[in-house]
């Protein structure tokens, strides 16, 4: 704690102690929340708590802080799904590939198959966002407030699925917000439309409460290698006796879901068995194997989402979920086995080139 003022032995207010503001800082975004820079000339601080005990004094609410941010880029790819949707039911450019379904001179972008895939995309990630934050959030309260043996779980699961809420749904959110801006075209890059403030807002939540690099290599480095993959395997299990209760849902997707956790598996434990003879290998392959996690859950919760909501009363709501489980399977699923193909070619051609050469 540094004080501003010096408070002298009577309480009464002393000398100055050296602190200053020595400016704002001029960011990409988040304008309205000003940082500064901050100067500490001779000041006299004091210590809260005991002596190298603040790293795990700050980690009393870092977990919570995380999820935060993760909600954060979350938060602002619905918001620029919301504005673009409506920009592209209303912007006339164009006419049907099939022929106008009014006989319309033009048509409303909405029905170019571009603009639907990129808010598809966009909602198909957003929604299933959804599902891993409030699937994390029960996490954090278990671990918290839970039976002794339910809490140790949850905290194991605390630890496996943090790094991926701030990661993935924050470079994932980023993504989303581009994509939203891309509906737009040219107009997209105007500030009076709004869109791109979530781009520039949106992208230090990347950066925030940890890069996502050094979220990356937490989650593969410590909370998967650290137990000899016991954690994730655990997880996966439970994954997979879930994915066996579901009746309404297609079988090949559940399948192929369950394909694509046994490839997580195989990989996580091939860096487990590699990580002391490829020193650099977690490191240089942490991001692919992250993204292949998040888009793997994704899949999960799609078809969890899919099932629940076929015996909803409302109808329309039931075949919205079904629509984008379809897409979400179709379309999106498969990045997790490209970003698996990515760890699985190692660290050689990362790590070879000399730095002095870059």
């Amino acid at each position: 704690l540094v004080p501003k003022i010096s408070v002298n032995a009577d309480g009464s207010l002393g000398a100055p102690n050296g602190v200053t503001v020595g400016s704002i800082e001029h960011k990409m975004g988040l304008k309205a929340s000003a940082t500064c820079v901050m100067n500490y000339d001779n000041a006299k601080g004091f210590l809260v708590g005991e002596p190298d005990r603040g790293l795990v004094c700050m980690f009393t609410m870092m977990n919570y802080e995380r999820l935060a941010i993760g909600l954060q880029g979350l938060g602002n790819a619905q918001a620029a799904y919301q504005m673009a949707s409506d920009y592209a039911k209303e912007r006339l450019q164009g006419v049907a590939a099939e022929g106008s379904p009014t006989g319309a001179v033009s048509d409303p972008i909405i029905v170019h198959g571009d603009v639907r895939r990129m808010l598809l995309t966009i909602r198909a990630m957003t929604e299933a966002g959804r599902a891993l934050s409030v699937f994390t959030g029960k996490q954090l309260d278990l671990a918290k407030y839970a039976s002794d043996e339910v809490k140790a779980k949850a905290a194991r699961y605390v630890g496996l699925l943090t790094p991926v809420s701030k990661a993935f749904l924050t470079d994932r959110g980023l993504d989303a917000t581009i994509m939203g801006q891309q509906v737009f075209g040219g107009h997209g890059y105007i500030r009076e439309t709004g869109i791109e403030q979530f781009v520039r807002d949106t992208r230090i939540a990347q950066i925030y409460e940890g890069t996502n690099g050094i979220q990356a290599i937490d989650f593969l480095g410590r909370k998967i290698t650290h137990d000899n993959v016991a954690t994730l395997t655990e997880f996966v299990a439970e994954v997979n006796a879930s994915l066996a209760e579901l009746s309404q849902v297609n079988p090949a997707h559940k399948a192929t879901v369950g394909q694509v956790f046994a490839e997580l598996l195989v990989t996580a434990n091939y860096i487990n068995d590699n990580k002391k003879t490829q020193p650099a290998l977690v490191n240089a392959c942490a991001v692919d194997f992250l993204d292949a996690f998040g888009y793997a859950l994704y899949g999960y919760f799609w078809l969890l989402m899919a099932d629940k909501a076929s015996n909803h009363e409302d109808k329309t709501f039931a075949a919205q979920k079904q629509y984008l489980a379809d897409f979400y399977m179709d379309k999106l699923l498969s990045k997790s086995q490209y970003h698996l193909s990515q760890v699985n070619q190692g660290d050689k051609s990362i790590m070879a080139m000399p730095a002095e050469m870059f």
